[in-house]
């Protein structure tokens, strides 16, 4: 259980969050929906311990990120994966060897970790580029090698800043897939997002920040025609929503 209780954080320009509470139960499945300046980025940062809050406290079953010793934290991050905004690729290491290294972080045998490896580049479309390095990726190539990365040692916790940003249609449906297989094994999946549909997309429990602060909760009701619809369906069903409202934008700016 991730807890969170009246988590404030300043870097001395004011608090980009302010008075957070809030409690992710084991294998739940959680949106924190927020504009870019919502300070989504930085509750990650707290949750993964990369930093601490100015006031506050972060307890991952009990135990306080702020005095848990070193060696008990680095523990805990290898049962996290993290798909950060901007990606954070090992830019000397190549996309099968950036998807390896939490698993060899994780002490894996290789058999273990080249079978899935193998696995992650078929499933993420990776496969003709997985010699390459960071720098000679497209854009939507460096986000599926990091959704990879995040779930190669088959992470208890997910967590996901914009996951499908740089991602086509095709990618986008692929990857809310993954994420949707990952919920149904019991992962506890926390994303990151300004996209409202991506929650409905992914059934998930919504808690939605502006300017630091947690201004709406709760749980996104099921409607009736999904009540029947498998989780595939459901992902096809919002990335053509996706797309008719694409289609809708691009028709209005060419009618102007």
């Amino acid at each position: 259980m991730i807890v969170l209780k009246s988590v404030s954080k300043d870097f001395g320009r004011g608090n980009v969050l302010d008075g957070i509470s809030l409690t992710i139960d084991p294998k739940e499945c959680v949106c924190i929906l927020g504009s870019g300046a919502a300070g989504k980025s930085t509750l990650l940062s707290l949750l993964i311990g990369a930093e601490h809050p100015t006031s506050g406290s972060i307890t991952i079953d009990g135990a306080d990120l702020r005095t848990i010793p070193r060696p008990a934290l680095q523990l805990f991050r290898r049962k996290v994966g993290i798909v950060f905004q901007d990606a954070k690729l090992l830019s000397t290491r190549t996309v099968a060897e950036n998807i390896a290294f939490p698993m060899e972080t994780n002490g894996d045998s290789d058999e273990k970790i080249e079978k899935r490896v193998r696995e992650l580049l078929r499933r993420m479309n990776l496969v003709e580029c997985a010699n390459a390095l960071p720098h000679q990726l497209s854009a939507g190539e460096i986000a599926r090698t990091a959704v990879a990365r995040a779930v190669a040692h088959a992470p208890l916790i997910v967590i996901a800043d914009e996951p499908l940003r740089n991602l086509d249609l095709a990618d986008a449906e692929n990857t809310l897939r993954l994420f949707h297989e990952l919920s149904a094994a019991g992962t506890t999946l926390i994303v990151m997002t300004r996209d409202a549909s991506l929650a409905e997309a992914l059934r998930a429990r919504v808690i939605r920040l502006e300017r630091g602060k947690i201004v709406a909760e709760g749980k996104r009701e099921t409607r009736r025609d999904e009540m029947v619809q498998t989780p595939g369906e459901l992902v096809k069903t919002h990335i053509e929503a996706i797309e008719k409202r694409r289609k809708v934008r691009v028709t209005a700016i060419h009618s102007e």
